[in-house]
């Protein structure tokens, strides 16, 4: 591991090198990048990885799910709430600054099985006065309104005056760094100390007045005693800053420990004149049973996480790691409990995308969730079923039938996309995503129908699942346009996955996507005539579903109109589209990313048939069982030449797919692509928060791709792997209809096993032969 040397407190904290993502020196041009990729959550609150004392180019950030405000933005957004991990330290009246002091030696330390922010450093003042501070912090698991942050302090070659600052910071912003977006969406309501110690900060949402009420209480005393040494301690409210400051004298080589014990409550959680006075009652609990009893509890939970999430590759620690940072922050992501909150597309991370939740979800999250932990996945979906009214307006607003959702979707369910923004070369430009990019309300009714299937949870159906089904079903069907020249249904002006191509006609995915949801919808009528009756008399008198509407849509299905090249055997990503001047990708970075071929103008992408992303390789997966081999492997080799993979949602379906097809190199770089998309950076932007999509298609590489695993038209299991060269073994374990399954698979072997349920045999398919598994 790195030079840094912890004390004995923090090492035997530390878990294992497998489980531990390292930063070994300072670089401020970085520290963007690490906030990101060292944000720790836990479902109610994500705390970017900035550096308690402060650095520059810096980007802290402290989100909350669901505290969405507009003010002057273009459109709601996740507020930046106030930061409460400010801690500085003086020496001497002066302050400790990461870019004024010489770094003597530096780590941080992300543990991924703990979920635990470690750090370490050494600073040499101007006076030469050395200073060795480390420490970690964590957002509790076990109690979510909880966090914490416990420092070692260590003058090494002085004695003296060591002073310590703690801050609430509530003069954070939206967008600091962007003169033309930013955003103030806070106003202070109480700044103020608790009667025995402690600051507490109150804010409020400028349009809706959300209260967010954020408290500390801190500890500072000797390491070998336990003793206080704080000899004078003073609170300032500082405008929106709430500062305590606390002096005492320091022995050289003795080391002081600082704890500070942070709880945070809001009006979603609460009756607004409730916040203060609980926040300061657990914040004093916190402080009374200390850091160690809920570290403790913390821990336990990310155990029992892990102990179904884990996914081993023996034989590349690369890949091993890299996978295993990506299941990390997907399940810090979620809340189970919260039916009312998703994960937007750079999870609770940083502000990309204005923390707008999209169909990155649905079709590349939620897989995960459904196989490893589903009662989040019931959760997630939940959150599209609160926001079902929502999307019936929005149909409305758009002269439309059913159910529409939202391309961006936030708190309150409308459509929140920007209007505005800049293309590759900073040109503002038109955003016509949130007006015609509508195969997210296809890509919901899949999601649910995927998660049935894996489930059987028909109660989730018959309350909420096969409505939503229906309603977005209506929608596809008053969506389609009658070509009576052609007597064929259309869906004309629209935008697909690929978001190069605005404004075009029969987009592959999207006119797929709609026939299947018609379909899917009335093989769920007919279920309900037949097996519940009652329950079909209730949904369709709640919808107003009639036969003639139902008969309706058994003439729409066989007439969307598909377009596919049957010479060629190449579905057409859209209507027209192989008459766009072509061009072959044929140059890589040196993160295997492709460059733009010699003469594109990016400006007019639209004219080209070069793709953002794998629109048809895409839809041949969700929909796999309807195309034959040799038709996978045609439109694979075809797109992959043309995908410009300037979305991170792309690499990940081309890896599955190339495994499919028997590109098996392609495929492994096309993982490595996506596991490391933040770890490495390769989009380049991932200060802007996680890619979360990624980090969901990088599972479903694993587990679909090398892992082999799918559901067939029958609806049994197969398992019908392949692992690289240097693969020994891949293992992971997944939740089947209830019940949970260890899958071990080596170069010549699967070995599947039952590990808890109420069947003591499943049927499944291993390399095509049928398995009774015990």
């Amino acid at each position: 591991m790195a030079k840094f040397t912890f004390i004995d407190d923090i090492n035997k904290l530390l878990s294992d090198d497998k489980w531990l993502i390292s930063q070994d020196r300072y670089d401020k041009k970085l520290n963007q990048r690490y906030e990101t990729n060292f944000t720790l959550a836990n479902g109610y609150m994500g705390l970017r990885g900035s550096f308690e004392e402060g650095s520059n180019d810096e980007c802290p950030g402290n989100f909350i799910a669901g505290i969405f405000d507009k003010s002057e933005a273009q459109v709601r957004e996740l507020v930046n709430v106030q930061n409460w991990v400010g801690i500085k330290v003086y020496v001497n009246g002066k302050n400790l600054n990461l870019d004024k002091c010489e770094i003597l030696d530096f780590i941080r330390i992300l543990d991924m099985k703990h979920g635990i922010l470690f750090r370490g450093i050494t600073l040499k003042d101007d006076s030469g006065m050395i200073t060795r501070i480390e420490g970690y912090r964590f957002l509790s698991k076990y109690n979510v309104h909880r966090a914490a942050i416990k420092l070692f302090i260590t003058p090494v070659n002085y004695n003296g005056a060591i002073a310590v600052e703690s801050i609430i910071d509530g003069s954070v912003l939206n967008s600091k760094e962007n003169p033309a977006y930013k955003t103030k969406h806070l106003r202070i309501v109480e700044n103020t100390n608790f009667v025995n110690g402690g600051c507490y900060l109150e804010t409020a949402t400028r349009d809706d007045d959300t209260r967010i009420g954020t408290g500390f209480y801190v500890k500072v005393y000797r390491s070998d005693d336990g003793n206080n040494i704080v000899k004078h301690k003073r609170f300032t409210p500082l405008g929106e800053i709430c500062s305590e400051y606390y002096e005492f004298d320091v022995t050289e080589n003795k080391t002081f420990e600082v704890d500070k014990f942070v709880s945070t409550y809001t009006s979603r959680d609460i009756s607004k004149e409730n916040i203060k006075s609980e926040v300061e009652k657990d914040v004093y609990n916190f402080a009374s049973e200390g850091i160690d009893k809920e570290l403790l509890k913390h821990i336990e939970i990310y155990e029992k996480l892990w102990n179904v999430a884990d996914i081993k590759i023996e034989g590349d620690d690369e890949a091993d790691k890299a996978l295993r940072f990506n299941i990390f922050h997907l399940m810090s992501s979620v809340s189970e409990s919260d039916y009312r909150v998703s994960i937007a597309a750079k999870a609770l991370h940083g502000e990309g995308y204005k923390g707008h939740v999209f169909w990155d979800t649905e079709i590349f999250m939620l897989p995960f969730f459904i196989y490893v932990y589903p009662n989040a996945a019931k959760t997630l979906l939940m959150y599209r079923y609160n926001l079902l009214d929502a999307a019936r307006q929005n149909a409305i607003r758009n002269g439309y039938k059913g159910a529409q959702y939202p391309w961006e979707s936030a708190d309150t369910g409308n459509e929140e996309t920007p209007k505005w923004g800049v293309d590759y070369k900073g040109n503002l430009v038109r955003i016509w995503t949130g007006d015609i990019e509508y195969h997210i309300t296809a890509d919901i009714a899949f999601a649910v129908f995927e998660y049935y299937r894996a489930t059987d949870d028909i109660d989730f159906m018959l309350k909420y699942g096969i409505e939503i089904i229906l309603e977005t079903a209506r929608f596809w069907a008053s969506r389609c346009q009658y070509n009576d020249i052609l007597d064929r249904y259309e869906i004309n002006d629209v935008i697909g996955p690929d978001e190069f191509h605005e404004h075009v006609n029969n987009n592959s995915y999207t006119n797929y996507l709609a026939r299947w949801n018609i379909q899917k919808a009335i093989e769920f009528v007919a279920i309900l005539k037949k097996e519940y009756p009652s329950i079909y008399e209730m949904v369709s008198s709640k919808i107003c579903l009639t036969e003639d509407e139902l008969k309706d849509w058994e003439d729409i299905i066989p007439k969307i109109y598909i377009p596919f090249d049957k010479g060629r055997k190449i579905l057409e990503q859209f209507e027209g589209y192989f008459k766009r001047k072509d061009y072959v990708i044929d140059k890589f970075d040196e993160n295997n990313m492709p460059l733009w071929p010699d003469g594109v103008d990016v400006t007019k992408l639209n004219d080209t048939q070069l793709v953002k992303q794998a629109d048809v390789v895409m839809l041949m997966l969700l929909l796999g069982e309807e195309f034959d081999e040799e038709t996978k492997k045609i439109n694979y080799e075809y797109y992959q030449k043309r995908t410009m993979h300037k979305s991170s949602l792309g690499p990940s379906m081309y890896a599955i797919m190339g495994l499919k097809v028997g590109d098996y190199k392609n495929a492994y770089y096309s993982f490595l692509r996506s596991a490391n998309v933040d770890l490495v950076d390769n989009q380049g932007n991932t200060k802007e928060g996680l890619h979360a999509a990624s980090a969901g298609g990088t599972w479903q590489v694993a587990v679909f791709g090398f892992g082999g695993l799918y559901i067939d038209k029958e609806g049994v299991l197969n398992i019908n792997p392949w692992l690289p060269e240097k693969w020994q073994k891949l293992s992971y374990q997944i939740y089947w209809k209830g019940n949970l399954l260890q899958i071990n698979i080596a170069k010549d072997s699967v070995d599947v096993k039952i590990l808890e349920g109420d069947v003591k045999k499943i049927k499944v398919k291993i390399r095509g032969k049928d398995v009774e598994v015990n």
